[in-house]
């Protein structure tokens, strides 16, 4: 039965009439090899237009020795794979060739052909994976193009675009600030997915879900031994996003005596692997991103001053959803079309009535609530349209926005009030300060809650 698979082409050198009819043997026991026989390097690098995948290349040629053929052969296209034959079983020639860029280096004995069928399907998985990243890095450079993945004609987000552009132009640290939902993330992988650094891997860190005690090692590594249950060397985030881009979300929850040691990073361009004694260069774009104001945590002694500034860069404000105008709608539609596309449901429009509904509610989740209400109104909706029923707000009254429902004075106040003291782990010192109004009032309201609660 013929293969669905394309031929992997395989070039064999070799002047050893018996030895190539060895190797040819062994390769196409696989019948989507298509083979082909060199007696010498220079016949082989005058057939490199044929994109072989693997070389098997005799160490000891007539013309050449192995090492100038690789050398030409890596020179021609690196990603071709090149497996070294050779009669001399010599370790420091053959660390020398993998150190040059030979795959494998197999010593011509009865073993021969194992080795060798072991090395090419070997190459082959390493070569379909790395089509597969490839493939996968393409898909995302093409999503995350700018505009295809930030939908917008409003003014503030055409101060956006603007902005983006330059930091997609440079490498200057980006810090990016927006309520939670605004799309920061889809924001810092549209400026590493569109920036020389696109081939290189994209690393993001929460620095809010991972426990204060093992965010240092998160970062930066740790060593062998170095503490309890450190079985194994691990590498770091830092080290991970070397040549690529290093996105630290919600840089504002990181715990105040880590600061130090990511400010040295910063400033130093190295590392120090926990219980490692040398430091690990890197080099490595930082976009950070919050959606806490940075300023107010410097002034109130939560945020170190001197990393504020290391990491402020070129600042990138992402306006609410309540602030963007007829966004919401191309958003739902965009949001409509994705979610159509990917569960396989007929064509779908939004009605003039729940386009109607949607301009006019808040969104205190803003774009990540959006795309909700609307994969949930695809799902509800019995016609080929989604009216206003199908449309559902769903909001938690904590930290929803003020104007989304209607109560009285005092009970804004006391969401305001709860708001903060659950902000600020009930410091009613603190909340005090921040709302300026007396701890007598809070605490007054506080007691009136729990008097309601008795009854």
């Amino acid at each position: 039965m013929k293969s669905k698979f394309l031929p992997t082409c395989i070039f064999v050198v070799e002047d050893d009439p018996m030895y190539q009819r060895l190797v040819k043997y062994v390769m196409e026991l696989n019948p989507d090899h298509q083979v082909h026989i060199f007696a010498t390097g220079q016949e082989c690098l005058q057939n490199l237009h044929l994109n072989p995948s693997i070389v098997s290349l005799d160490y000891s040629l007539p013309d050449m020795t192995g090492e100038e053929v690789l050398k030409k052969i890596k020179d021609y296209n690196k990603d071709i794979s090149v497996l070294i034959l050779s009669s001399q079983q010599d370790v420091s020639t053959a660390v020398k060739l993998l150190r040059e860029g030979a795959a494998d280096y197999i010593t011509k004995d009865s073993e021969t052909n194992d080795r060798l069928l072991h090395a090419i399907n070997r190459v082959k998985q390493q070569n379909l994976l790395k089509a597969e990243v490839n493939t996968l890095r393409e898909e995302l450079e093409i999503n995350y193009k700018v505009d295809k993945s930030i939908i917008g004609d409003s003014k503030p987000m055409q101060q956006v675009f603007s902005l983006l552009e330059k930091a997609i132009k440079t490498n200057i640290t980006i810090s990016i600030t927006g309520e939670t939902g605004t799309g920061k993330e889809v924001i810092a992988k549209s400026i590493h997915y569109n920036s020389s650094r696109k081939k290189e891997p994209f690393v993001a860190v929460n620095m809010s879900a991972i426990p204060k005690d093992l965010l240092e090692s998160e970062l930066f590594g740790h060593e062998k031994g170095a503490f309890t249950g450190a079985n194994t060397r691990k590498r770091g985030m830092f080290e991970m996003a070397n040549k690529g881009t290093l996105f630290l979300d919600e840089i504002g929850e990181m715990d105040i005596n880590l600061q130090a040691k990511v400010l040295r990073a910063l400033q130093e361009r190295e590392i120090h692997r926990v219980g490692a004694e040398k430091p690990i260069a890197f080099d490595a774009r930082v976009i950070v991103a919050t959606h806490r104001n940075l300023q107010d945590e410097v002034s109130e002694g939560n945020f170190r001053e001197d990393l504020f500034y290391r990491l402020l860069g070129l600042p990138i404000a992402l306006p609410p959803l309540r602030d963007r105008g007829n966004d919401i709608i191309l958003l739902a539609n965009f949001f409509l079309k994705s979610f159509i596309k990917n569960n396989g449901l007929s064509n779908l429009k939004i009605s003039k009535e729940a386009k109607n509904k949607l301009l006019n509610y808040a969104f205190p989740g803003n774009v990540r609530e959006l795309k909700a209400i609307i994969d949930l109104a695809a799902v509800l909706t019995n016609e080929n349209e989604i009216t206003e029923s199908d449309i559902r707000f769903n909001s938690p009254k904590k930290g929803a926005h003020f104007l989304a429902d209607e109560m009285t004075m005092e009970e804004f106040k006391k969401m305001i009030v709860t708001h903060f003291l659950e902000k600020y782990d009930n410091d009613i010192d603190k909340v005090a300060k921040k709302l300026d109004i007396g701890k007598s009032t809070i605490y007054r309201m506080l007691k009136e809650e729990k008097e309601m609660s008795m009854n």
